[in-house]
């Protein structure tokens, strides 16, 4: 039976209640995890406090070698903790490997490298030293989607900072969190400096996030969960970081390589089934290139196979659950009812069991639409027209709440560079761009607060301090 991690060892909770984790390609209980309760984390902010002077003063290039060790340790049980993550979230397991699984660990050996060669002591404003110090104990709350990404992205900055942690991971997917404690546990990280407790939001994360023995949250998931998050930090005047919801548009410019920009712009709508909150769901063609982007679209969603994520065939695995599944499928029906027009897909029962839904394009799309304003979080793609040039482009992509990630595709890379510029959003790729696990990631407007990743994201774990001499 699983346990919370508690001051470095593992324990019983306090309630007695047990989540079933359910396995989204069949539908099985697989396995069950504590549903923690608020004595969970009073023991636990308890530890992070505890452990939090001694961790703070541990050298950083200590605190370094601790994470390369867990990155090293990672990528040793890659297999396995791929095999956790596609059977507890469904993602193929090709990409639960490469993404999932490798990608994570690279993230940690970035943190343990920042901490090595950070300057924690350095600076001089005037007769005053400037230090950077750790906030001090962090909530960490992570979504179920990456499941080791979101966690590594939070966890490996705030225990690089000199920080210590309590994490709450979802309660939908929580196996890959077991596995990561487990790393921790091995590598000798001191009790206390990390802790897990799986449960509910309204029971687990809202003590923590409301606990005057914490310092910080930093918190991914929806727009409207992060801003209880935020109205609840704010009653003690917690630091808050949100990674939230996206809309994000891939703007193809007349020039572009149409066949390439329609390519991977479905593949970046259709990763992880859709379930990526940068997921560039709203592809925005010139209407005199507009037909031919819907046919290219078309014949790239229909590669996609439905199946199992074992199966190497596989290139678009279940939903995580069956609630994620009815979600997507109303908005599939809504966009009908608003007149847009489905090209392919649709389906939400494309087998006899498992949380799937068909790879699925509309056509027809017009600003405002309910489908073009909302994240789906699934494998749906909108293609929306525009006609009078680049400004209506750059003003239809940037006509969402949400402004988290986006593309830009043109012939004169300069030019698409100058339309990225005027994107209001946190990270954009030009023709293609490749993610960047080192370089800052995080959303203006209600994609949220702060960054994430590289040097960017370890500062989100510091304060600052000047010493007048």
């Amino acid at each position: 039976m699983r346990h919370l991690y508690l001051n470095g060892a593992w324990q019983p909770s306090a309630s007695s209640e047990r989540i079933d984790v359910i396995n989204p390609a069949t539908e099985e209980v697989l396995d069950t995890v504590p549903a923690g309760a608020p004595a969970d984390v009073e023991a636990a902010v308890a530890a992070a406090r505890a452990a939090l002077p001694s961790w703070s003063r541990t050298s950083p290039a200590e605190r370094g070698k601790v994470l390369a060790a867990a990155a090293e340790l990672i990528r040793e049980r890659s297999d396995q903790i791929a095999r956790i993550i596609a059977t507890d979230m469904g993602a193929p397991y090709g990409v639960a490997m490469r993404v999932q699984t490798l990608m994570p660990a690279g993230v940690l050996a970035s943190y343990a490298q920042l901490a090595e060669t950070y300057d924690f002591e350095g600076g001089q404003v005037g007769n005053s030293r400037i230090f950077r110090e750790p906030v001090g104990v962090v909530a960490a709350i992570t979504p179920w989607n990456y499941p080791l990404h979101q966690i590594v992205c939070k966890v490996g900055a705030a225990l690089a900072a000199g920080c210590t942690v309590v994490l709450k991971p979802s309660e939908v997917a929580p196996l890959a969190a077991f596995a990561l404690a487990g790393v921790l546990d091995e590598v000798g990280l001191p009790p206390g400096v990390f802790n897990m407790i799986s449960g509910y939001g309204p029971g687990v994360g809202e003590a923590l996030v409301a606990h005057p023995g914490v310092d910080m949250v930093s918190f991914t998931g929806s727009t409207a969960a992060g801003r209880r998050v935020a109205a609840l930090a704010a009653e003690t005047i917690k630091r808050v970081a949100l990674e939230l919801g996206g809309k994000s548009a891939s703007v193809i410019l007349p020039d572009a390589d149409l066949g390439t920009a329609a390519k991977v712009t479905v593949a970046n709508a259709f990763l992880n089934s859709g379930q990526t909150c940068s997921a560039w769901t709203r592809m925005i063609v010139h209407r005199d290139r507009y037909d031919e982007a819907v046919r290219l679209a078309v014949e790239a969603a229909r590669r996609y196979t439905v199946g199992d994520p074992f199966d190497e065939a596989t290139r678009l695995g279940p939903l995580v659950s069956a609630a994620q599944r009815d979600r997507v499928v109303r908005y599939i029906n809504r966009g009908q009812e608003e007149g847009a027009r489905l090209v392919t897909g649709g389906g939400d029962r494309p087998l006899e069991r498992g949380f799937y839904v068909e790879p699925t394009v509309f056509a027809g799309v017009e600003p405002g639409m309910v489908i073009e304003q909302e994240e789906i979080f699934g494998p749906v793609l909108t293609i929306i027209p525009y006609s009078r040039g680049e400004d209506e482009a750059v003003a239809i992509a940037n006509g969402t709440p949400y402004g988290l990630a986006g593309a830009v595709w043109a012939g004169d890379e300069q030019r698409a560079v100058e339309v990225a510029r005027r994107l209001r959003t946190g990270q954009v790729a030009v023709n293609g761009g490749q993610f960047n696990p080192r370089a800052p990631f995080g959303g203006y407007k209600q994609s949220g607060l702060g960054r994430e990743l590289g040097e960017f994201g370890l500062e989100e774990y510091l304060e600052i301090k000047a010493v007048q001499l």
